[in-house]
């Protein structure tokens, strides 16, 4: 497993484990799959671990917590996870200190742990990233010991920017992969200059991109692939990148050309992510231990070819960014 600098945070995996499918919204995935996933990632050299208070109410951190303490405790790992979506209504006012502290206190308790070691905000209202009262709240927790490091998880490139005018923001998560490049342009130039660790989650493209799917793929419905495909429930960029599926699905199957032998189309996508240096980990998410596995050694895998970089860009350019390009 390679490292990468991450902001001014450290080195960490350059594979991360994203959690959110083992909490919730991804269809069923047991208890024992999930720490199975979790431990195959440890083992691979995974050592940054990514989930949200809000991943199956909590489910996904007390996995972790569960999983870590299998282990005989953390031994490096880093644990980044989110707040803010337990709000409800989900408006900026409910990003306030009273709340911040709550929901920072029932993360150490599903984590058991004394200090959470990142906290996010968790794709908060644009209006939160122009109020400094919510980061100054952040900076107090910070100082209290309960927090190690802060940043946020956006929708937008705009507020990803926005937000790495606070100091005190070390981290942005964001949407990157084949069908989302716009971070590319300039946040990932600022991000570098401001020394701030990037975060690349839907790496996949919620799966489209691991050439599994197809228009006869039948999802559950407690799958937000089915029940968010027009933002129902949550921001529709969150669900197949924003890209409607059949237009998705088009575009795969002229991927599937360019991937080289030896690699499967899902560590294709993620080995195009990390030839971005300004991205410091990559959180593809695993539903069992064999995915696991397998996310984690696209970390060792080849570089693409620059021709191969070029025809992907060229197209994003023909078929996906008029979807997608303006709206995030």
């Amino acid at each position: 497993m390679n490292h990468r600098q991450f902001g001014r945070i450290g080195r960490v995996s350059e594979i991360g484990f994203g959690a959110w499918a083992i909490g919730a919204d991804w269809g069923n995935v047991d208890d024992a799959d999930a720490v199975a996933a979790l431990h195959a990632a440890l083992d691979a050299g995974v050592d940054f671990i990514d989930t949200a208070d809000v991943y199956g109410d909590g489910r996904s951190e007390r996995l972790i917590a569960r999983a870590l303490k299998e282990r005989g405790g953390r031994q490096g790992v880093f644990v980044a996870t989110k707040a803010g979506r337990r709000a409800s209504p989900h408006v900026a006012e409910a990003y306030n200190r009273d709340n911040l502290t709550a929901w920072i206190e029932r993360s150490l308790k599903n984590l058991e742990t004394d200090a959470l070691d990142l906290v996010q905000l968790h794709c908060p209202p644009t209006e939160v990233y122009y109020r400094p009262e919510v980061f100054e709240a952040l900076d107090d927790l910070k100082e209290a010991g309960k927090i190690r490091h802060y940043g946020v998880s956006v929708e937008k490139v705009e507020e990803a920017i926005k937000a790495t005018e606070y100091p005190g923001v070390e981290t942005v998560q964001i949407i990157f992969n084949i069908f989302r490049q716009r971070p590319a342009e300039l946040f990932f130039r600022l991000a570098r200059e401001r020394q701030v660790g990037v975060i690349v989650r839907v790496p996949l493209a919620s799966g489209l991109l691991s050439g599994r799917m197809s228009r006869d793929t039948a999802f559950s419905a407690d799958d937000h692939r089915l029940y968010n495909r027009h933002g129902e429930a949550f921001d529709v960029g969150e669900t197949f990148s924003g890209v409607p599926y059949e237009t998705g699905l088009d575009a795969v199957d002229d991927i599937r050309a360019l991937v080289p032998e030896g690699m499967t189309m899902a560590q294709f996508a993620l080995k195009w992510i990390l030839m971005h240096d300004a991205v410091g980990t990559v959180i593809p998410g695993a539903r069992n231990a064999e995915q696991a596995r397998a996310n984690a050694a696209a970390s060792v895998l080849p570089a693409l070819a620059e021709e191969t970089m070029r025809r992907l860009r060229k197209l994003y350019d023909a078929r996906i960014r008029a979807h997608v390009h303006h709206r995030w």
